[in-house]
């Protein structure tokens, strides 16, 4: 009975694996359709001749290289700031006694409830006013701020909230006795936060990183605000969605699928190597 219920799990894992992977296939699939069979009806899955034009025309439809480039400097920045800031945060709060400690966690969970969108207009125009940026003087006025630069797309995802409770929830299984006896040893604070708490984040620090990064490689809204007057910085999600409307309607939906299918796949991998300190990270944060 023990042997036909884990055969039955994993049955029913690679079934629900499978539909979720459905959608991806299709997009690549499509990708490689004609324009008839992708209007066709009955619905023609499997191409008779696969038009793999559609992935070498969008390269030259769209500055893939760019895009890829700031994509990457976006996503990375913002996963790397989000990494630090979480960590020396939550090991504060963690193992740190001092006065208000108990509501700065509290408004940390707090920020948690606000949608982005709620932030949109301010923080703009907190990246416009920034002093001695973009052409600004000391008081914020007569430039651009850092609008036209990659500081505007990370600046204002450096800390995260569920990136703060994350690794406090982590930490404070770390136990005090291992710290203190660091301490009587003569290791300075930071010593003991690189030294000690450091190695035992990893599962810890993937598992956010990979929600941090999948979020900010798919953020477009904010991207697509800011980059509409320096495109330049133009990220992925941005660029594909300046496919519509440059072609006809059927051509278009054929390069996007193929445009998706660049962006979409290798952070599919990403996840696919980091899967298993996801998982651990997930089964182990908060258990003592």
């Amino acid at each position: 009975m023990k042997r036909m219920s884990r055969i039955l799990s994993a049955l029913i894992i690679l079934v629900g694996s499978l539909t979720m992977l459905i959608p991806f296939v299709d997009m690549t699939i499509g990708a490689l359709r004609t324009r008839q069979e992708s209007i066709s009806v009955p619905l023609v899955f499997w191409p008779r001749s696969p038009q793999w034009q559609n992935f070498v025309d969008v390269l030259h439809s769209l500055p893939m290289g760019r895009l890829y480039l700031n994509s990457l400097i976006t996503a990375g920045g913002v996963t790397l700031a989000v990494l630090v800031t979480s960590a020396l945060t939550g090991f504060a709060l963690a193992k740190y006694r001092f006065v208000g400690r108990e509501g700065f966690f509290r408004f940390v969970l707090g920020t948690l409830m606000f949608p982005q969108f709620v932030f949109l207009i301010p923080v703009y125009y907190l990246m416009k006013r920034v002093p001695l940026a973009g052409g600004n003087d000391l008081l914020g006025i007569g430039g651009s701020g850092l609008l036209h630069s990659y500081g505007a797309l990370i600046l204002p995802f450096m800390v995260n909230g569920f990136g703060i409770f994350l690794m406090r929830q982590f930490i404070m299984d770390i136990p005090d006795e291992l710290i203190e006896a660091a301490r009587i040893d003569g290791c300075s604070e930071l010593r003991i936060f690189t030294h000690i708490v450091l190695p035992n984040l990893k599962p810890a620090m993937a598992t956010l990183a990979i929600f941090i990064f999948l979020g900010q490689w798919n953020e477009f809204i904010w991207s697509m605000i800011i980059t509409t007057s320096a495109q330049k910085l133009m990220t992925l999600p941005v660029g594909i969605q300046l496919l519509q409307g440059q072609l006809d309607p059927v051509r278009t939906d054929l390069l996007m699928r193929a445009a998706l299918s660049y962006a979409v796949w290798p952070v599919i991998g990403l996840f696919v190597l980091l899967q298993k300190y996801y998982v651990k990270g997930m089964v182990m944060t908060g258990m003592k």
